[in-house]
């Protein structure tokens, strides 16, 4: 997956390291789909009904140059009980609903999500690198 941090997260960042600003990351982090992909100020359109819901992530960072963070365990959406549309798209979120965008990318590969289908990123295939 290659994406982007959002606007909100590099804001953050900069502000944490050049003015000492404080900056408290997350206590849970939370995966979105998105049939229309975001952009790094937002937007985009995420999956709604159907049972869809953001899924709570672990991430276990490795590497230097570039340094990778990656899901830790399997990211396991519920089954959906409609069509989902095409997810072209994934996010990560500070929250399960709202809440605010820390990074976004395009799927490798689009998925048409229909009724009963199970929409799962395997250990390790989640990630965002820093190069």
């Amino acid at each position: 997956m290659a994406g982007s941090f959002s606007d909100y997260l590099e804001d953050k960042v900069m502000k944490h390291v050049f003015t000492n600003t404080s900056y408290t990351s997350p206590s849970s982090l939370y995966v979105g789909l998105f049939t229309v992909a975001p952009t790094d100020a937002g937007g985009g359109t995420e999956v709604s009904g159907n049972s869809y819901a953001r899924t709570a992530a672990t991430f276990s960072v490795t590497g230097t140059s570039p340094t990778t963070a990656s899901n830790s365990a399997n990211v396991e959406f519920p089954t959906a009980s409609g069509s989902w549309g095409t997810v072209v798209a994934a996010a990560i979120f500070d929250a399960s609903t709202s809440g605010n965008m820390l990074s976004w990318a395009d799927l490798t590969a689009s998925k048409a999500v229909g009724s009963g289908d199970v929409f799962r990123f395997a250990t390790g295939n989640l990630s965002v690198t820093l190069a």
